[in-house]
């Protein structure tokens, strides 16, 4: 028996791809489609945005968003998409930011875990995004309502009920409770 060698893409073929109603990533150079998140998803990343967001426009200090495209390495090519991002103005691109993926890492990645998400999976999207430089990143766990915060140095900890998401490095300023986004 013979095995077929899958065809490696790279992140700018992967964002020439048409739309297929789903989500997907780049991972190794291959693409993976994604479940859609379910409702809980959503309003936990709505009400942890609106946070970001409101202490970005308050402070003008970088650009938050949801959902875009990240070449995290390339050779072959890893494309991420956080469910939340932050970036801050000192590394905005000279052009601004970019109408396809950035072509780097965010300063922070936010994951809501879905149900359909497995430890392995969660554990190695939080590896690419430290691996390329992101200096914080924060899993959501619904279903616990904690979040595990993996900064670039290895340490990891766990927050939950009245503690206080921040740090003065990253997110110089932002603070916000944990039970502020689960509601």
């Amino acid at each position: 028996m013979s095995a077929v060698a899958t065809q490696l893409i790279t992140a700018e073929e992967f964002w020439r791809m048409p739309e297929n109603g789903g989500r997907r990533s780049l991972v190794r150079g291959e693409v993976i489609e994604h479940m859609p998140p379910g409702g809980i998803h959503g309003k936990i990343a709505l009400r942890l945005g609106m946070r970001l967001q409101q202490w970005v426009e308050a402070g003008n200090h970088g650009i938050a968003g949801v959902e875009s495209g990240f070449i995290l390495s390339h050779t072959p090519d890893i494309v991420r998409s956080p469910d939340l991002f932050f970036v801050s103005a000192a590394r905005i691109p000279e052009g601004g930011e970019p109408a396809a993926f950035w072509d780097q890492a965010p300063d922070l990645a936010v994951e809501v875990v879905a149900p359909s998400e497995s430890a392995e999976d969660v554990r190695g999207k939080v590896r690419e995004y430290i691996s390329a430089g992101t200096r914080l990143t924060w899993v959501v766990y619904p279903r616990t309502r904690e979040v595990m915060v993996h900064t670039a140095d290895g340490t990891i900890r766990v927050f939950h009920g009245d503690d206080l998401l921040r740090d003065e490095a990253v997110l110089p300023g932002f603070s916000c409770r944990v039970d502020e986004i689960f509601g």
